[in-house]
């Protein structure tokens, strides 16, 4: 543990020539009150975006979790319950911040007396007690803890600048690194998260909302035309001697029978609601944020395969169409800005596949791998590892800071490969990331110390009506569920996955790889 392996580039990896939004895990967040028009408003004048401009948008808080690269074992159940309360108190500011528009336009101090001074007490707190947390079985703490506490803010020109503008360059989403009620009206029965009804003008006293069913995105400027997209996508190494060429396929369906929930077992164990946003779950069908690996063993599976009863689980996907779904009004649902009717995909294909470079090991029981990252928004690009296309375009386009639109017949496409180096030792590290890494980019070798495993790699297909671009605002959006604070922004996007395995399938996963076999 505590060893930092950068990843380069992915298999999948891209630099798009779109415009970007650029965009984890554990205590950090962007908190964005809704600055810029909705799709369903309709009058907005220079003057009225400059002004709002002008005002606080933005809350960013220091990613916590990502800088405790080690945590002792005996200290790692409480130190993810107080990662867990930084995360919750990060979307609580946040309702605050978008539900106080009039109180910030009447008094310029506003925001740094009610939220940010108060914001920064409470993680102090926290912090101090992770702190506590090490000191009591013996360790030492992070020094660079005690400079986390504070979360600063910025204008809306600043934080566009920074999650959702334009780059006129390339998307750099590729670049990966190993690895409440929010006040408001009403919006056609969704929550509007910011004070003015979205039919309303926007004005300098009452800015608009930032687009999207709720109020927190997407934006226009999150989706782009897919065929206006040149081709970015890069090619793999060249298979060397000693590859294990074989693939192997578990088919363990597209969750049909709506397996959801809001925790996270890898980050937040123990803590209800620890994800803020819904996840689908297909294979293990007992995960939630109580489950232990014992507890996995019994959880029964949705593969075909019966011995494989490995979880894999993902955010939903929503159309942002007026609809309301089963949670409105539940946490990590409408209450935190995630919204409108949940789509199942048409397809989840889920594939294992071997390294360009070397023979692959079995995957240990009960290995935790996260590939992406939920909050880029906050970390920046550096895990991102999402990956949107269309169909008919995979091998040419693929996207990471905009969803695309797709033409019309081809479906959109979310595409996930997942680390494929183990450090030979963890199931799982302090910040989810460092114990496994992405391979080398050009010639597929795993780091010094690491060992090429079976490459997880899945495939999720959706049957989306094409959103429409109109007047700068964005008509029947579709976005995936996050943190409330991260805008519903596409390069959030990311994938989790527990192997649990029976009946000695991890090993065979692994000779069926390594022979050369196409196997099921």
């Amino acid at each position: 543990m505590g060893r930092n392996t950068r990843k380069r580039r992915s298999p999948l990896a891209v630099r798009a020539v779109a415009a970007s939004a650029a965009l984890a895990i554990g205590g950090g967040g962007l908190i964005w009150a809704n600055f810029y028009a909705s799709a369903h408003e309709t009058n907005s004048s220079p003057n009225t975006t400059k002004a709002a401009a002008a005002q606080v948008a933005t809350i960013s808080c220091p990613d916590v979790g990502q800088k405790l690269t080690s945590v002792p074992a005996n200290a790692k159940s409480n130190v993810d319950t107080e990662l867990a309360t930084l995360d919750k108190q990060i979307t609580e500011a946040y309702a605050r911040l978008a539900s106080s528009r009039q109180a910030q336009t009447n008094d310029a101090g506003f925001v740094q007396n009610a939220i940010l001074s108060p914001l920064k007490d409470k993680r102090t707190a926290v912090i101090g007690r992770i702190k506590i947390d090490f000191t009591r079985v013996g360790a030492a703490a992070p020094t660079t803890l005690d400079g986390l506490a504070a979360c600063t803010g910025t204008t809306a020109d600043q934080a566009q600048t920074t999650a959702g503008g334009q780059n006129n360059g390339q998307n750099n989403g590729g670049q990966n690194n190993n690895g409440q009620n929010n006040g408001g009206q009403n919006n056609g029965g969704q929550q509007n998260n910011g004070g003015a009804s979205a039919s309303a003008a926007p004005s300098a006293s009452a800015p608009a909302n930032i687009g999207g069913q709720a109020g927190n995105g997407p934006v226009a400027a999150d989706f782009v035309d897919i065929t206006k997209v040149a081709a970015n996508v890069q090619g793999k190494p060249q298979k060397g001697a000693n590859a294990s060429r074989g693939t192997f396929t578990t088919q363990c369906g597209v969750n049909a029978n709506k397996n959801h929930n809001t925790d996270n077992v890898i980050v937040a164990p123990g803590v209800t609601n620890g994800a803020h946003h819904l996840h689908d779950y297909v294979g293990n069908q007992k995960v939630n944020a109580f489950s232990s690996n014992q507890t996995f063993l019994q959880g029964g599976t949705s593969c075909q395969n019966k011995s494989d009863l490995s979880s894999y689980y993902w955010p939903v996907v929503r159309l942002q169409n007026g609809t309301q779904d089963f949670d409105q009004n539940a946490d990590g649902g409408g209450k935190e800005g995630n919204v409108g009717k949940i789509l199942t995909p048409v397809q989840a294909q889920i594939k294992y596949v071997g390294s360009p470079a070397s023979k692959v090991v079995a995957m240990p029981q009960f290995l935790r791998i996260i590939t992406g990252d939920a909050k880029t928004t906050t970390n920046g690009l550096a895990n991102a590892n999402a990956h949107w296309s269309c169909t008919g375009f995979e091998n040419k386009v693929q996207l990471t800071t905009q969803y695309p639109i797709c033409p019309q017949g081809s479906n959109v496409v979310r595409t996930f490969a997942f680390q494929s180096c183990w450090d030979g030792q963890n199931i799982d590290s302090a910040n989810h990331r460092t114990h496994v890494a992405f391979a080398d980019p050009a010639s597929g070798v795993c780091g010094n110390g690491f060992k090429a495993i079976p490459q997880l790699t899945m495939r999720l297909v959706y049957k989306i009506a094409p959103p429409v671009l109109q007047n700068g605002v964005v008509k029947n959006a579709y976005a995936v569920d996050g943190f409330p604070e991260q805008l519903h922004k596409s390069a959030t996007d990311h994938d989790d996955f527990i192997s649990i395995t029976t009946g000695g399938l991890a090993n065979k996963i692994a000779n069926c790889i390594n022979t050369g076999q196409q196997c099921r």
